[in-house]
């Protein structure tokens, strides 16, 4: 006897439908039930075709509808208006890898088609720390129907844009996500903005009300497998270590000699009832970085750290200037291509330090060209941050926010991972598991955006790689909160 799948398709065109009923149907290996699923009310469905009225794809009650309406094994939920092509056999392969491994729910790697075009569309495996909403899982998502339905009659909130994400919270607690890394179908993007771009998409304004749903639903999974921590916080008493002044500003470089004098700059330019002093990490540059930061030689406020080290990445600098006698109570963040938004700027962080007992602080932030003009998305100030539920919902977000200042005796106690890419955000996770993030909302940073960018424009490889690492960053975090938390 045949499996069986009850695919949900969205509605867009009769075109559409056709081509993609057409693909599912060609494998005769599987029972296949078609139902559409349309946010338009006068919608009517192509003769026979159920359809079913939602209110958009991703919100509780169109889960609900979907639980309720599966009348198969498996189900299939295709999230996107293009044409889905199933590659050979592919229904029947996920089949059998739902049967074998028991999971809850399957997605694969596929290829996307542009202007008939094809590219292969790799993604990630999933763990326990994949709780980014924004977690890329492809359009083909394929459920085992019992453990769907069970997930959905767990739902107790309505929510009209993190009802996907709640489920599948939910559902990655009764049984295993599962990624295929085999390529089973053909999809067609609609998005060629470059990963530059897209990286800021969750934090855009006008996405906020997006944000507070997300972050409810990931607070009740958090408590749901004993990770959630109570806002409460260590004391700080800031006596630790005897310094040679108030604060370093700590800035690592590598070739970066267009902009590297632009940041000591807007360093030593700060203005600050107190000592400080700038620490360049300078890792083997070529390109004359080096001869650029030799040219601030006569303030002694510079400190010009040349490792002796090949295998530094940005953590590694971090580590090494944080560790160097000159380093000052307080070590704050300056990347080498870009500049405080003013002289205030080191004064305003040291100041939030004290004011709100933090043992980190994250500044707000804008993004500029290279020139210092803004551009969109303009203002960051990851408002997710809050005292009350910021160090739960850092667990869901993707960055921490700049400028990002430590209390350096916990900074040396902790350290940076020996990385460059989420070392930073690393670092949040581990200081807010015990200690405030002080927050600044005021715009005190430029982050310029240029083609030198490490983050400018990144390959589907690149980026895998890096919200891999950050999943996985994630995933110890949480092992590391519940085994404290059975302690207490």
């Amino acid at each position: 006897m045949n499996s069986s799948i009850h695919c949900f398709i969205p509605c867009s065109d009769e075109a559409q439908i056709k081509n993609t009923v057409d693909s599912l149907r060609a494998d005769k290996a599987c029972d296949i039930k078609i139902t559409l699923l349309s946010t338009d009310p006068a919608a009517c469905a192509p003769a026979g075709f159920d359809i079913i009225y939602i209110d958009s794809m991703n919100s509780s009650a169109t889960m609900r509808k979907i639980a309720d309406a599966a009348d198969a094994e498996h189900i299939l939920l295709y999230t996107k208006t293009n044409t889905l092509e199933p590659g050979y056999l592919a229904l029947e392969r996920l089949i059998r890898l739902a049967d074998d491994t028991g999971a809850g729910m399957l997605y694969a790697d596929h290829y996307t088609v542009v202007d008939n075009i094809q590219t292969k569309a790799p993604v990630i495996d999933y763990q326990t720390g994949s709780l980014r909403d924004d977690f890329d899982f492809g359009s083909l998502l394929f459920f085992d129907t019992n453990s769907f339905r069970k997930a959905a009659s767990g739902i107790d909130r309505e929510y009209k844009s993190a009802g996907f994400y709640d489920l599948r919270l939910r559902l990655s607690r009764i049984a295993p996500i599962v990624h295929v890394n085999e390529y089973l179908y053909s999809d067609v993007t609609v998005d060629n903005r470059r990963s530059g771009e897209k990286i800021f998409d969750y934090v855009d304004p006008k996405n906020r009300g997006v944000q507070i749903e997300m972050e409810e639903a990931c607070t009740a999974h958090l408590k749901a497998i004993g990770a959630y921590l109570e806002p409460e916080f260590d004391t700080i008493k800031f006596d630790a270590g005897d310094f040679p002044c108030e604060a370093s500003v700590i800035i690592p470089v590598r070739n970066r000699v267009r902009t590297i004098r632009d940041a000591i700059r807007s360093a030593l330019s700060q203005q600050t009832g107190f000592d400080f002093n700038v620490i360049v990490i300078d890792n083997h540059s070529t390109d004359g970085t080096t001869e650029a930061i030799a040219e601030f030689a006569d303030d002694p406020r510079v400190v010009h750290i040349r490792p002796s080290r090949t295998d530094l990445g940005i953590g590694g600098c971090w580590n090494m200037g944080t560790d160097h006698p000159s380093c000052g109570k307080f070590a704050v963040q300056l990347d080498s291509d870009d500049v405080y938004s003013g002289p205030d700027t080191l004064a305003k962080i040291v100041d939030a330090f004290y004011t709100q007992n933090c043992g980190m602080v994250v500044g707000s932030y804008m993004l500029t060209d290279i020139n210092m003009q803004p551009i969109p998305p303009g203002v960051i100030d990851h408002k997710e941050w809050t005292p009350d539920n910021g160090r739960n919902n850092a667990l869901r977000i993707n960055g921490l926010g700049a400028p990002r200042a430590f209390y350096t005796p916990m900074l040396r106690s902790i350290r940076v991972p020996n990385t460059s890419y989420g070392e930073d955000y690393a670092l949040g996770l581990a200081f807010s598991r015990r200690n405030r993030i002080g927050r600044i909302y005021d715009v005190v940073y430029f982050c310029r955006r240029w083609e030198d960018n490490s983050d400018a424009s990144l390959n589907v490889e690149k980026m895998n790689a890096n919200n891999l690492y950050k999943d996985r960053i994630r995933t110890w975090e949480l092992a590391a909160r519940c085994a404290m938390i059975a302690k207490k």
